[in-house]
């Protein structure tokens, strides 16, 4: 019996909605590798939030906001560093105002090379996205918020510091009540930890339950994950909930004596039990040991 491959990781712009009035994502459409892509539209200017994985991609989307924009200048920022929501910056470099904090910039600085070559390794479907990739120097490089008029309408960028990466940053709409979380948030997905010792270990759970609750004290009701469908700040919750979950079930198991396996093997069960309908089961294990290794660190200095 032949296994089947999964699906190309293929933005498909055609099923572009509108979210809130001049507020578009094009969806995900459950693909794996494949982000939700935001579009915000003000009375001068447009943002794209995220690019899909390589400028193939990235192509298709730029043709697509061009027609939203009718002659309107283009910005574009991403999430945070990864392939699928990064890769494709560089085809909107020459026409579009590129904007990025500094701890997502180093992210790729350092890491950026890494991740294509780690990428590429996926399958030929992969691969063939990740043709002529190049990173590109932002036009617009801020710390910590970075606040775009795009006429009539303020967008706000705010780097949230380390937690899904060290760079990430969610994007807010205040006046549609209206945040793009990429990977910080993922809709009936188990979060993403990309726990790759020894070569990426930057993920923090911690910090992570944090930021989830900044993000909860800002109120937002229109919540744009990742992955996944468009929901509202329940998601937010959501999240928050499974991640301290597995804060403290890993760290009662660490403060009983158990080992590192069996601690694993007693959470996946427990995580896969309360959340039978969720996919992405893989990154569980990757959760467990981040917080494995985040207790072993905090018991250390202690």
């Amino acid at each position: 019996m032949t296994e089947s491959m999964p699906p190309a990781p293929i933005v498909i712009t055609d099923g572009i909605t509108d979210v809130a009035p001049g507020i578009f994502v094009i969806p995900d459409n459950g693909v794996p590798l494949v982000p939700n892509i935001g579009v915000v539209c003000g009375d001068t200017g447009v943002l794209v939030i995220d690019t899909g994985m390589g400028p193939l991609n990235a192509r298709h989307v730029l043709d697509r906001v061009r027609d939203i924009a009718n002659d309107r200048p283009i910005y574009v920022t991403t999430t945070h560093f990864h392939p699928e929501h990064s890769y494709g910056i560089s085809a909107f470099a020459p026409e579009a105002t590129v904007l990025m904090n500094e701890a997502q910039l180093t992210d790729l600085q350092t890491k950026g090379q890494g991740y294509l070559e780690f990428f590429r390794t996926f399958g030929q479907t992969v691969a063939e996205q990740l043709v002529d990739v190049s990173f590109t120097t932002p036009d617009i490089v801020y710390e910590a918020e970075y606040d775009l008029d795009l006429g009539g309408r303020i967008v706000r960028m705010q780097a949230t510091g380390q937690a899904h990466t060290k760079g990430d940053q969610v994007i807010r709409v205040p006046d549609a009540s209206a945040v793009f979380c990429g990977d910080l948030v993922e809709e009936s997905q188990f979060s993403i930890f990309p726990w790759f010792p020894p070569e990426d270990v930057d993920v923090s759970g911690t910090r992570w339950i944090g930021v989830m609750e900044g993000l909860l004290a800002a109120g937002d009701t229109l919540v744009v994950p990742g992955h996944g469908r468009v929901s509202g700040a329940g998601l937010l919750e959501e999240v928050h909930d499974y991640l301290r979950f597995l804060r403290d079930e890993v760290w009662s198991r660490k403060a009983a004596g158990l080992t590192d396996d069996r601690i694993t093997a007693e959470v996946y069960e427990k995580a896969k039990a309360a959340h039978p309908l969720w996919v992405g089961e893989e990154w569980i294990e990757k959760g467990v040991q981040c917080f494995c290794a985040e207790h072993d660190a905090a018991s250390a200095s202690s």
